[in-house]
């Protein structure tokens, strides 16, 4: 197995009742760690790249390479996934680059923008065998803070996904980006309601704030894809911090290492808790 697209991967998590792990790709080692993960759970992974990253390097395609390079060498199911793109050049670029899949992130336009411009992205990406994620209903942003009015409704994003065709749905039921703790409370009813009326598979952005069991429970309730990237950073960032304490070293490949074994570790866990083993 390698490289794959992000519709069958999550069709036979949703048949099987559990959800796949999608976690963020910043550099090289992230994307090490993850395939180290999969091969060691025997599950698929979700490498994603985000807008964000994309700046950060200053181009997609460095870090599109490396990790599209890491995927093809893995034997289990890897999805190379463009994250948050509001950009729609930056989409095109994904496609010309062959990721696998693509989040088309239209929640900050006006509605009917948003759908328009979601159809036209998935027109793009299924011409070349590639799965659309889209978001409808604001995730809370990057400062952390919940907005407990802030919900998708069901019968609207049952609506979205007909009018747009995307193959996978992000929503909003109580869960914020860039969280540092674990304390998000998620909407299991609402989970619920929106899997019976959404024919694609929901994902769970911002799921670094919600404890184990609050993902477990999203889980059953209907969620797919869970995004988690805040938490691995601070795995990443402690490891790292603890090796240089401990053995102060130049050599980047020391303390590097370390961080990405343990990010390869903890990914690892939840690849196993998504999946219920």
């Amino acid at each position: 197995m390698t490289l794959a697209a992000l519709a069958p991967v999550l069709a036979a998590a949703r048949a099987a009742g559990h959800a796949v792990a999608a976690f963020n790709v910043i550099q090289i080692e992230h994307a090490e760690a993850y395939a180290a993960a999969a091969e060691e759970t025997g599950l698929p992974v979700v490498m994603q790249i985000s807008e964000n990253c994309v700046r950060y390097h200053g181009s997609l395609r460095p870090i599109a390479t490396a990790t599209l390079a890491i995927a093809e060498s893995c034997t289990q199911p890897v999805v190379v996934h463009l994250d948050h793109a509001e950009d729609t050049d930056l989409v095109a670029e994904a496609v010309r680059l062959g990721l696998t899949s693509v989040m088309y992130d239209g929640s900050h336009l006006p509605d009917d923008a948003n759908r328009s411009t979601t159809q036209q992205v998935v027109a793009l990406c299924h011409a070349a065998g590639i799965s659309v994620e889209a978001e409808l209903g604001e995730v809370g942003g990057k400062d952390g803070v919940h907005a407990p009015g802030v919900r998708t409704d069901p019968a609207d994003a049952a609506r979205f996904v007909a009018d747009t065709g995307v193959d996978a749905l992000a929503v909003a039921v109580g869960s914020s980006h860039a969280m540092t703790e674990r304390t998000a409370s998620l909407d299991t009813d609402l989970i619920a309601r929106l899997r019976a009326a959404v024919p694609v598979p929901l994902v769970l952005h911002g799921s670094s704030g919600v404890p184990d069991d609050g993902i477990v429970a999203a889980v059953r309730a209907g969620m797919v894809k869970v995004n988690i990237a805040t938490h691995l950073n601070h795995v990443f960032t402690e490891a790292l911090t603890r090796r240089l304490q401990e053995s102060p070293t130049v050599d980047t490949r020391k303390y590097l290492g370390a961080a990405r074994d343990a990010v390869a570790a903890e990914a690892a866990r939840l690849q196993r808790l998504l999946a219920g083993r």
